[in-house]
């Protein structure tokens, strides 16, 4: 099955007020999506309907081909969620935590033992895992909270802020997991969050999510150049005898925006997709590029922008 999440024209209406309007979008198999948007966007309501939590207006989501409206049980077996803000028995050690929520699944001891040591690892928890969680800080919390989830061996992941509270060596060492866990293991993640640096570094697509409505939904790469058309990059290039009157031979090359030496460099400002017939024009013509400088753009930047129009 390609498609792990299929909406469509979803839509939820509260007193009047519009919190999703016709939302539709896809996730694939083993995809990471970014769900953004500023607060009242309507993602956490997005989220509710996936799970079968509060009933669409009109239209339909379904997981793994199970409609979230008329099959909320199946949905749920398949699906793991963790909100932003996660409670625990605090009484309760990190181990005897998981093994009560996997017994609540119906996972035998037997299964759940091993995986569960095994997440308390992944997340760095194993060697605290006696200890009594009213003892652990908001971030270690946060970490307990995504063994949870990954203990259920689910098939799609939904993650809201899941890095909140966690220091930044932690941070790294989540990202990774989650990663690893989407192209090892072939779980598919949908990662709700504010912090625009971590979406991008992760995600293979995103959805941005205003006043309810999808304004945009894609690769970064899609949707920058969209909103700002092509992307320019740098170009460092040297030639054996440096001569300056060979700009104008340089401005020629198609894609080349604009030629200017930096002592006995030549700097080319260049269209990022005729980059790869840039370079093989300067290699023929005997010159070697020493520096080559994209610009990616960034998710911060095109996050704004919808914002700001909106």
């Amino acid at each position: 099955m390609e498609w792990v999440v299929e909406a469509s024209e979803l839509t939820k209406v509260y007193n009047n007020f519009k919190a999703v309007d016709n939302l539709s979008f896809n996730i694939r198999a083993g995809e990471i999506f970014g769900l953004l948007g500023p607060n009242g966007a309507g993602k956490t309501t997005t989220v509710l309907m996936m799970l079968g939590l509060t009933e669409p207006t009109s239209g339909y989501v379904k997981i793994y081909g199970y409609n979230s409206t008329l099959e909320p049980m199946k949905v749920k077996r398949v699906t793991g969620y963790l909100p932003e803000n996660v409670g625990f028995y605090e009484e309760l050690t990190a181990k005897e935590n998981l093994l009560y929520l996997t017994r609540l699944n119906g996972i035998s001891d037997k299964d759940a033992l091993p995986r569960i040591e095994r997440f308390l690892e992944e997340v760095g928890l194993k060697d605290v895992m006696n200890r009594e969680v009213g003892t652990f800080s908001k971030g270690m919390k946060q970490r307990l909270g995504i063994a949870g989830v990954l203990v259920k061996d689910p098939k799609l992941i939904i993650l809201d802020e899941p890095t909140t509270g966690i220091d930044p060596e932690g941070v790294e060492h989540i990202l990774n997991l989650i990663v690893r866990m989407s192209k090892e293991e072939g779980i598919t993640f949908m990662l709700s969050s504010h912090l625009l640096y971590q979406v991008q570094r992760i995600c293979d697509r995103v959805g941005i999510l205003f006043h309810g409505k999808m304004v945009a939904q894609g690769r970064i790469e899609e949707i920058g150049q969209k909103l700002f058309g092509g992307r320019t990059g740098i170009m460092k290039v040297q030639m054996d005898r440096f001569d300056p009157g060979y700009v104008s031979e340089l401005q020629k090359i198609e894609g080349v925006a604009e030629v200017n030496t930096l002592g006995e460099v030549f700097v080319l400002r260049y269209e990022d997709d005729k980059k790869h017939e840039i370079i093989k024009t300067i290699v023929e013509k005997g010159l070697l590029p020493v520096e080559v400088r994209g610009k990616e753009y960034s998710l911060e930047e095109i996050y704004m922008r919808y914002f700001q129009e909106g």
